[in-house]
C-alpha cells in the first residue's frame, strides 16, 4: 500500500467512515452488470464501466440499485459498488486516472504476465493513478477505485485527463473504431467488447470518442442533428457520412428498434445476431434485410449535442470548476 499515494488513503479513510457515507459511489468492475430485479436470474437491463459514478436507490441483500449516468436504474451486486462520502467522492472524480483503450487486459498483483490476476478490464475502464507514476518491466502501477492496488500493461492505457482534452473525433475514426468488433457476439445489455446490443455498440462507440450518447436507441434517436434519409432505401446516400446513426424500427408508428453507424459507401456497422457489416444496397449480396424499416438518422459530430456531451462536461468524469 506503500505506493498507492496520499490521496487516494484520505479516499478510502472517508469512503470507509459510517459517518461520512452518503448514496453516491463508484463501480469497482470492469463492467457490472445491472438487472431489473435484485436476482441473478432477472433480465440483464445493461452494464456499467468501472471508475463510472452512480447513486444508490435502494438496497436487498447482498444488492444494490443504482441510478447509472447514461441514465439507468438497475440492480447490481453489492461488491461492484464502492460507497463515497461526498468529500470522497469529489476527491475521486478530481483524482488522476487512466482509462484503458484496450478492448481486453487486466490489473495483476505484480508487474510481471504470470503474476495472479486483481480483476479483468475492458476498453473504457477508469483506473486511479499516482501523481508520479511508477513504472515496471512495462507495467505501471495503479489501483481500483475501491483502493485495491495491481498493475496494469503500460500500453493498454493512457492518462485519462490528457486523453479528453485531446480527442478529435470524426465520422471516419467513429466508423473505424465500429469496425474492429466486428464478429463480436449478440449480447442483449451487452455494453463491451465482450458482448454489444445494438445501441450497446454506438454508445460505446461514442464514449470512445468522448461523446455522452443515452443508452437505448430510443433515447439516442432524440439528440444530435436530424439528416435526411429519404434517398437511402432508393441507393442515394449521399446526404450521409461516416459516424451517423441509422435508426430502424416500426415504419407506422415511428417506434424505434434497432440502430446501426453508417460506415460510407451505402454500408452501415451494427450488432444484429453478431456484430456485423452489411449493404443497404438491395443489389449487393450482403443486404441487410431490414434496410426496409430504416426511420430516420441523427448526425452527433459538430453537433450541439455532440458538445455538450462531451466527457468534459460530466461532473461525473471531470470538476466542472476546473472548465467554467
Amino acid at each position: 500500500m506503500k505506493r498507492i499515494g496520499l490521496l487516494l488513503l484520505v479516499l478510502l479513510l472517508a469512503a470507509g467512515s459510517p459517518a461520512a457515507q452518503t448514496r453516491r459511489g463508484v463501480i469497482d468492475f470492469s463492467a457490472a452488470n445491472m438487472r431489473l430485479l435484485p436476482d441473478y436470474e432477472s433480465p440483464l437491463e445493461t452494464q456499467v464501466l468501472m471508475g463510472t459514478v452512480v447513486s444508490l436507490v435502494d438496497s436487498t441483500g447482498y444488492w444494490r440499485q443504482v441510478d447509472a449516468p447514461d441514465p439507468y436504474r438497475a440492480w447490481i451486486n453489492d461488491i461492484a459498488f464502492v460507497e463515497m462520502s461526498e468529500d470522497a467522492l469529489r476527491g475521486y472524480i478530481a483524482a488522476p486516472k487512466y482509462i484503458v483503450l484496450s478492448d481486453y487486459s487486466k490489473v495483476l498483483s505484480r508487474p510481471r504476465k504470470d503474476a495472479q490476476q486483481v480483476c479483468d478490464l475492458v476498453a473504457g475502464d477508469l483506473l486511479l493513478a499516482q501523481d508520479k507514476p511508477y513504472r515496471r518491466r512495462g507495467f505501471i502501477q495503479v489501483a481500483l477505485p475501491s483502493g485495491r492496488p495491481g498493475w496494469v500493461c503500460a500500453k493498454d492505457v493512457t492518462d485519462f485527463g490528457k486523453w479528453a482534452r485531446t480527442l478529435r473525433p470524426t465520422g471516419e475514426s467513429l466508423a473505424a473504431y465500429a469496425r474492429r468488433f466486428v464478429g463480436v457476439p449478440y449480447l442483449w445489455a451487452g455494453n463491451t467488447p465482450k458482448g454489444f446490443d445494438c445501441s450497446g455498440l454506438t454508445r460505446h462507440v461514442y464514449f470512445m470518442h468522448g461523446i455522452l450518447l443515452p443508452r437505448n436507441a430510443s433515447q439516442q434517436a432524440r439528440v444530435g442533428d436530424a439528416i435526411d434519409t429519404s434517398g437511402v432505401l432508393d441507393g442515394d446516400f449521399s446526404a450521409l457520412a461516416p459516424g451517423d446513426l441509422l435508426y430502424f424500427g416500426n415504419r407506422e408508428t415511428g417506434s424505434v428498434s434497432h440502430v446501426a453507424i453508417y460506415i460510407g459507401d451505402g454500408h452501415i456497422a451494427h450488432s444484429s445476431k453478431i456484430l456485423r457489416i452489411n449493404s443497404l444496397r438491395r443489389s449487393d449480396p450482403d443486404y441487410y434485410e431490414n434496410a426496409h424499416r430504416l426511420l430516420y438518422g441523427r448526425r452527433y459530430i459538430g453537433s450541439r449535442d455532440a458538445a455538450e456531451r462531451h466527457i468534459l462536461r460530466s461532473p461525473d468524469y471531470f470538476p466542472q470548476e476546473s472548465f467554467n
